[in-house]
This record gives structure tokens, sequence and C-alpha cells, in this order.
């Protein structure tokens, strides 16, 4: 339990703050509001520092629960306030809205498309895609045909542009935005980094989408539990 040293509140109270912010859309005031209800009184600037430091843990380890992907990949772009300023949030999942990658960026260009599908293609190296479905910008089919000149990107793998077959990412974007609201941005891209992991394995959770000891809420709590080591 050495990723918990010196922390001076029990292991269960950290991780239960963890998943619940960032499955349910709360604010860290509130929370830690929640949280004095039940007898635990903890400041909203800690419960900051243990997303920032737990979250990414939680999606690191979470991901072998997470089985195989769909070959067929849906990659769009959102947006998101990161210090006041608008940036690009770059995504990929597959056609059933499993999760592949993410990656925020100043810029919407072909650069950035081309470190986006590359990150992506590292992360998902035992499940290459077969096809990638992207919106026209123009960016993706330069990006797509210099990881294809590398090597990177299988000549074989269809690339094709289309809004119908992108309507799966475009509601999962509206689904992460409402739980992202409560937030009122970010003030870092390396903590909006953080914190998106988080919100990101806990939509994978409560959709369905990992392998749960027991179904529900319960399960959910034994896998996390488990993920760190704690009695199931």
């Amino acid at each position: 339990m050495s990723l918990f040293k010196r922390r001076r509140f029990p292991v269960e109270i950290i991780l239960l703050c963890v998943r619940w912010y960032c499955k349910y859309g709360l604010s860290y005031r509130g929370l830690a509001e929640m949280m004095q209800e039940r007898g635990v009184s903890v400041d909203p600037s800690t419960i900051f520092r243990w997303v920032q430091r737990y979250a990414p843990e939680l999606e690191k380890r979470l991901r072998q629960y997470q089985g195989s992907r769909s070959g067929s990949w849906r990659v769009d772009e959102t947006y998101v306030r990161v210090g006041g300023r608008w940036k690009y949030l770059f995504r990929a999942v597959d056609k059933h809205g499993q999760l592949i990658d993410f990656m925020l960026s100043d810029r919407r260009n072909t650069r950035a498309a081309y470190r986006f599908l590359r990150k992506a293609l590292k992360m998902m190296s035992d499940y290459p895609p077969c096809s990638i479905t992207t919106d026209r910008l123009a960016s993706y089919p330069k990006a797509i045909r210099r990881l294809r000149s590398e090597g990177l990107l299988s000549k074989d793998v269809e690339h094709r542009t289309s809004k119908y077959l992108n309507n799966v990412i475009e509601a999962d974007h509206g689904a992460l935005k409402r739980v992202i609201r409560p937030t009122r941005g970010f003030q870092r891209m390396k903590t909006a980094s953080a914190t998106l992991r988080g919100f990101g394995v806990m939509r994978m959770i409560r959709r369905g989408r990992c392998m749960l000891p027991v179904p529900g809420v319960t399960g959910e709590i034994r896998l996390v539990n488990q993920l760190f080591g704690l009695a199931a």
C-alpha cells in the first residue's frame, strides 16, 4: 500500500471520494460537504489532490478488465475549457462506445491529429484498427498518410468520413460534458488530463464495459478496491 503512504485518511475514504467525483459530476466543494454529512471532514483541495494522484492510476489498473476493443474506430474532437481558454479534446471510441484513448491539444491541426492517432495506436497495439471513421477535418487524411508511410498504421486500414457513423462518439461527447460541467473548467492541461482519465474510466464501469466481480454498484466497489489491494 505504498501508493497511499503518509495519507492521514483511510484508503477506503480516498477511493470513495475519487470514485464519486469521477462518476457523478460533482464539484470538489459539494463532495466535501457530502463527506462532512457522513462524519468525514476533508478539504476540497485534498480531494482534488486525491483525484490527481489516483484517477490516472485507477485508469491504468482497470485497462486489463476492459476486455478487447472492436477494430472499428470512431475519432472526433470536442472542446473543453482549460485555464479560461477553449482547448481541443481528441477522443476515439470503438463502434460499441468503448473508450480507445483521448488527448488534449492547444491546436486542431495535422500535427495534433497525427500525435493523437499515434498515441491511440500505441495504446491499442494489441487491438489495431481495421477502420478509422473521422469527420471531414482535412488534418486526418494527412495524419493517416504519414502514419502509413512510417509503418505505424497498416495500409489495409480503411479511412472513412461519415457523420452518421460518428454519431456514437458525438453522443459520448455530450455524456462526458455533463460530468465535466460542474467542474467549471480546468486550470491546467496536466490536471485536466488526469481528471478526464478518471471521468472516462468511471463512465466505462458505469456503462458495463468492464468485467465486474458481481453486477451493479457492489461489483464496482469491489473491483476498485481489489485494484488497489483492499479486501473484497
